[in-house]
């Protein structure tokens, strides 16, 4: 067995992995075990009673997170004519329609999000399809990313907008929810809102506990498991 170095053990001592925790425990020994030398990401993986094999059982949306992500998120948006400006002008990181998208098709993908007018989709979709789907970055009207809204939705995604979708094979829902340097409080905000807005999305058709189980942990640090009582 490989042997694990101290800033693991010493993560361990603090972290008793079959233990469910309160919110505010939880978010309190986030902070503490995000020890590493850089800002880390806080992740919440939530894993729910439903199957995604059923199109009305996959969940996807958006939600706003009240405090952001503590990213700065690039945004890509498809556009032409009065909505490309419109989307320069809000301060899009990147605006164009063929280039553009032959561009990530040879495989630069240094965004984190996109954006696409309705009527560009279908020229769009054939290309970029295979290589953004599976990423989760392909505009979609679920997640309200097809519009002609292009000022308003690059907005809220910059102001900490983000979109949650049910992974297809496992039912686990994966979102960053802030960062370590976060006070407790924001960390806390951005956690019950995104488990608010997954309680909401829960489909009709399930039955059976729906929360299965629900985890936070930084970049580098263990899983903290929370009741998922906390949030019914």
């Amino acid at each position: 067995m490989a042997k694990r170095g101290k800033r693991y053990r010493d993560i361990q001592q603090h972290v008793e992995r079959e233990n469910l925790y309160t919110v505010d425990e939880a978010v309190s020994l986030v902070k503490q075990t995000g020890s590493a030398k850089f800002d880390e990401t806080i992740d919440l993986a939530s894993r729910l009673g439903i199957n995604p094999a059923i199109a009305e059982q996959n969940i996807r949306g958006t939600v706003s997170l009240p405090h952001g992500t503590g990213k700065s998120i690039r945004v890509v948006v498809f556009a032409e004519g009065d909505k490309a400006r419109e989307a320069e002008e809000a301060g899009a990181d990147f605006v164009g329609t063929d280039e553009l998208v032959d561009k990530i098709v040879d495989g630069w993908l240094e965004f984190d999000a996109t954006i696409a007018t309705p009527d560009l989709m279908r020229s769009i979709m054939p290309k970029l399809g295979r290589v953004l789907g599976p990423r989760g970055l392909m505009p979609n009207p679920k997640a309200g990313t097809v519009t002609m809204d292009v000022a308003e939705t690059l907005g809220n995604i910059k102001a900490g907008q983000i979109e949650y979708r049910v992974e297809r094979t496992s039912g686990v829902v994966h979102v960053p929810i802030g960062k370590v340097s976060f006070e407790e409080n924001q960390i806390k905000d951005n956690l019950t809102t995104v488990m608010d807005a997954l309680v909401k999305a829960r489909p009709s058709g399930t039955s059976g506990r729906y929360l299965r189980s629900v985890a936070i942990s930084a970049t580098m640090g263990a899983g903290i498991r929370i009741d998922p009582q906390e949030f019914v």
